[in-house]
């Protein structure tokens, strides 16, 4: 069996939760997310905790059981905890500004400064000028934004110039050889 399909994942006070078939909700104190499942796996509450179970042993369920209690328990985690991923900024004069949570600023080092709107349940932070936070419930969409703000202007092996992860390493190349 699944390692991470069979684990139990723990439904926190205050985080309700509602299945119909294919289907689950869960509402939370920062908000609430709906998803639907694949029609084979199933979903049963038990004393504060969800299982997340497979009919049978074939390929296809054994995949998608690890899948899907992920995805549930990071449904869980998002409206109790919530998401973040931090950006940072590398370069002279590159910079960001949140101008509103749900707008962000950018000068990249482009003719002209670059403005990206966050969907709905996204939020920008700025701590510092060449810092960037994106917060929100659901991880899948964190991600996806942070990676879009990334590919605006992707670290340069050369210089390590743009925007990338915290934390991330950049392979540095070594320039042309001088005579």
């Amino acid at each position: 069996m699944s390692r991470i399909g069979r684990s139990p994942i723990p439904v926190p006070a205050g985080v309700t939760i509602e299945m119909t078939d294919g289907h689950v909700k869960v509402s939370g104190p920062k908000g609430t997310l709906e998803r639907d499942l694949p029609r084979d796996i199933t979903i049963r509450q038990d004393e504060g905790v969800l299982l997340v179970e497979r009919p049978t042993d074939q390929r296809q369920h054994r995949a998608l059981h690890g899948l899907t209690r992920s995805l549930v328990s990071n449904m869980v985690v998002g409206v109790t905890d919530g998401f973040t991923r931090d950006l940072e900024i590398v370069g002279v004069g590159y910079r960001a500004a949140a101008t509103t949570p749900a707008k962000l600023d950018l000068a990249l080092g482009f003719s002209h400064p670059v403005s990206v709107d966050a969907p709905e349940g996204i939020t920008f932070e700025t701590p510092a000028p060449t810092r960037i936070t994106v917060r929100g419930i659901d991880k899948e969409a964190v991600g996806q934004v942070a990676a879009n703000i990334r590919s605006l202007r992707k670290p340069e092996p050369y210089k390590g110039k743009g925007v990338r992860y915290a934390g991330e390493v950049v392979r540095r190349k070594a320039g042309k050889a001088a005579k």
